[in-house]
């Protein structure tokens, strides 16, 4: 089944506001440039430039994400933001449940689940993230880990229209390292087949599943031409236009 591809730049914690709205431009200018992509454009960037990168990409085929949102529409909940704000302020989509949020805030898969909930309800897209350690991966349990974060994290009206999901080894983020062609084919695979027990096997062959991990330009072609990829979650390179053109590009876009 035909899937379009989606190429994601997740910005994580960087970008000043010129520096964000800089990006935002030559991502914009390179896509209109390209005419009708064959792939979709998403980019990420912090709470802070959310809507300054809105404008910037006014008139690009490139959605608006953000990185987070908490589960509740509004209240007492300092520092935080609802999924309804993200929606006010342009966004069509939401990461959720990515490795950094799990290890730096104890993020577990029932949170991930209420918080994709809510974001489901104001009307975003989600970017569900699922993968496996380096210890978790030598001990041969990354199809097990991926498994359980699915069924944890995914919610069970999930769709293929409202869910996306992005696995990414938490050992191949930012470190240069990657799993083999072979090893993200398997990965893939066996999340598409949770996904069919999980939500149906309609939705699960139709629901996007990227791959994110340390995706560059040179590595882009072979992991996103393997059957079960349907794009990928950038980080490090996404802050750069050229190396986020180049991977869209390389993959066929």
């Amino acid at each position: 089944m035909a899937r379009k591809k989606l190429i994601a730049g997740n910005w994580k914690m960087n970008g000043l506001l010129a520096d964000g709205v800089e990006l935002a431009k030559g991502v914009a200018a390179e896509v209109k440039a390209m005419g009708k992509p064959e792939c979709e454009f998403l980019v990420c960037p912090p709470f802070t430039l959310l809507t300054s990168v809105k404008k910037a990409l006014r008139g690009a085929k490139v959605a608006l994400g953000a990185q987070d949102a908490h589960f509740n529409t509004k209240g007492a909940h300092t520092g935080d933001i609802s999924p309804e704000m993200l929606k006010d302020v342009g966004c069509q989509y939401v990461i959720l449940g990515h490795s950094e949020r799990r290890a730096d805030h104890g993020e577990s898969n029932e949170l991930i689940n209420k918080k994709a909930v809510a974001a489901h309800q104001a009307g975003l897209k989600t970017v569900i993230c699922i993968g496996e350690t380096l210890e978790e991966r030598d001990s041969g349990k990354t199809i097990d880990v991926c498994s359980k974060q699915i069924m944890g994290s995914v919610p069970d009206d999930s769709t293929a229209a409202d869910t996306v999901i992005a696995y990414e080894p938490v050992w191949a983020i930012g470190t240069g390292k990657t799993p083999t062609a072979n090893d993200v084919e398997e990965v893939h695979a066996a999340v598409r087949k949770v996904l069919a027990k999980k939500l149906g096997k309609g939705n699960a062959n139709k629901m996007r599943i990227l791959y994110g991990g340390s995706v560059k330009p040179g590595n882009a072609k072979e992991f996103l031409s393997l059957p079960d990829v349907d794009g990928a979650l950038i980080g490090g390179a996404s802050l750069k236009v050229a190396d986020f053109m180049a991977i869209a590009k390389n993959s066929g876009c």
